[in-house]
């Protein structure tokens, strides 16, 4: 006998597995001694009134043996003799793009600058203690890019680029729980993403790929519009039937190559700002409506806010961006000389701190001084403010910092509070280093989130800067349905770092619809 039940429940019966268990029971009247499977497929929580409640669907079987919530079994065949295709970056994008191509029976060769997972470790723990950045190897470079150490979000608005479900499936193929083919806004978090990422190689190495890492593409051997392989670093020439070019956003030497080139790059929207940080227990009484902390069912709560602003008559959007409850900031700087940061979560995100970025669109009329960069321009920008908050901060790793409140009052803040950034905070006057064009559309923007989130304005809230590499300044481009470059064959442009991902989810899926196009083209599949 099978059951699907729809149920809307109290936090203390849906997120207690015992009380759920004896809730079923009731409702079903069936009793432990007819040895019922009970399983939820589908989780959600509402907190928009003033009592939270937990959306759930379950299934359950009584005398019937249950399927698997996993639906596909990815099998990776021996590819080490068949046609090989070079992909460049072992992030997400990389990483799901050498799987497809096995898939379909092309041998995958990875070029990855950084290091792998666990080796890289040495670099961020060197950040964040010493202040010492590896240009090759931090936050942004390594094994699993940047979505390695990041709260390893994987819900995407991208529904209609790809198959969602069969991403997560390889997630847990590969060590994820199963959780995240039940949770509506599923994450694996910083703590596991290692583990999947390494197993993730293992499958591309089994099956006879080709993963070089500490290996950087320094040059694109291009020959009469079509672009043959690449040469790495140590002078070698690689070879192959097309290039994934799956760097990340943060590959800034790679946008400076294509542009000597004259390989045809454009300039893209993007935005920057700084990441807000409050008690995550602030957070919690505000979201979910409760008095002294959310108790001990209840998830750390999180938040996402959009207002427009108008500055000197211009419209701007402001956003929170890449909310991280539970989470820790953490410094993503790739090149000495800048401080940059990010936001991370612990897969129980059990951090006393929650943190988001907060960030406001850059609009073309700002890159006017830098027209002289051509499409490099958003990228002179974004650095100009990365090395004036490292300058203003101590020329290390230091973060600059203000209290929120301060910062809306124009007001240097006398002391600042405790924080998750282990590099440590200098208290900075943020509109010294923000533009004009930013720092007044982001105040009025605190203003406004202050009072659709009371509480969210106060003392207890600090800016910390800056969050500046939401999203790359620089689109490669390509033909729509190809993925082809309009005028390099062989180069297919994909993930963040081209500009059209803006996730874990998205870079994936994006990295399988690269492989097949390449497959489509160059192998005849």
């Amino acid at each position: 006998m099978h059951h699907t039940l729809q149920l809307t429940l109290a936090p203390e019966i849906a997120l207690d597995e015992e009380q759920f268990r004896q809730h079923i029971f009731r409702k079903l009247r069936i009793r432990e001694a007819d040895q019922p499977f009970i399983r939820k497929t589908r989780q959600s929580i509402d907190a928009r009134g003033r009592q939270v409640k937990v959306n759930v669907q379950a299934e359950v079987y009584v005398n019937e043996l249950p399927p698997s919530l996993v639906t596909s079994v990815f099998e990776y065949k021996d590819v080490s003799a068949r046609p090989q295709a070079l992909i460049i970056g072992c992030g997400p994008a990389g990483m799901f793009a050498a799987l497809r191509l096995i898939e379909l029976g092309i041998k995958p060769v990875i070029f990855e600058r950084g290091k792998d997972v666990r080796a890289r470790r040495r670099d961020l723990a060197a950040i964040n203690k010493e202040h010492v950045v590896n240009p090759e190897s931090n936050y942004c470079f390594g094994e699993g890019g940047a979505g390695t150490y990041s709260d390893g979000k994987l819900y995407t608005r991208s529904n209609k680029r790809g198959d969602i479900r069969r991403i997560l499936e390889i997630f847990v193929q590969h060590g994820a729980s199963e959780q995240i083919l039940i949770d509506t806004h599923p994450h694996i978090g910083t703590n596991k993403l290692p583990v999947v990422v390494s197993e993730m190689r293992e499958s591309i190495l089994k099956a006879g790929g080709e993963i070089h890492f500490n290996t950087k593409v320094t040059d694109f051997l291009v020959t009469e519009g079509q672009l043959k392989g690449v040469v790495t670093g140590d002078g070698n020439e690689h070879k192959g039937l097309g290039v994934i070019l799956a760097t990340g956003h943060s590959a800034r030497d790679i946008y400076t190559l294509l542009h000597s080139k004259n390989i045809l790059i454009e300039s893209k929207s993007f935005a920057m700002g700084v990441r807000i940080e409050h008690p995550q227990n602030t957070i919690d009484k505000i979201q979910y409506h409760c008095a002294t902390d959310r108790g001990p069912y209840l998830p750390a709560a999180s938040y996402s806010l959009v207002t427009q602003t108008n500055y000197k008559g211009v419209q701007r959007g402001a956003f929170s961006f890449c909310m991280c409850p539970g989470g820790f900031i953490v410094p993503a700087a790739t090149a000495t000389g800048e401080v940059v940061v990010n936001g991370m979560s612990p897969s129980k995100r059990d951090s006393p701190y929650a943190n988001s970025g907060l960030v406001v669109s850059v609009e073309e009329p700002d890159l006017l001084p830098y027209k002289s960069f051509g499409p490099l321009a958003g990228l002179q920008y974004q650095m100009e403010m990365e090395q004036r908050a490292c300058a203003l901060a101590g020329a290390m790793q230091t973060a600059p910092a203000q209290l929120a409140t301060d910062f809306v009052k124009s007001k240097i803040s006398s002391e600042l509070r405790d924080t998750s950034y282990q590099p440590g905070l200098e208290s900075v006057d943020l509109y010294e280093i923000l533009p004009e064009n930013i720092a007044f559309p982001l105040r009025e923007a605190l203003i406004d989130f202050g009072q659709k989130m009371r509480g969210y304005l106060s003392p207890d809230a600090q800016l910390i800067g800056v969050e500046s590499r939401t999203s790359s300044p620089v689109r490669i481009p390509r033909e729509r349905e190809s993925c082809e470059h309009p005028e390099v064959k062989g180069l297919f442009p994909c993930g963040e770092g081209a500009g059209y991902a803006g996730g874990i989810m998205s870079a994936a899926m994006d990295g399988e619809r690269c492989a097949e196009q390449l497959a489509k083209l160059y192998a005849r599949v």
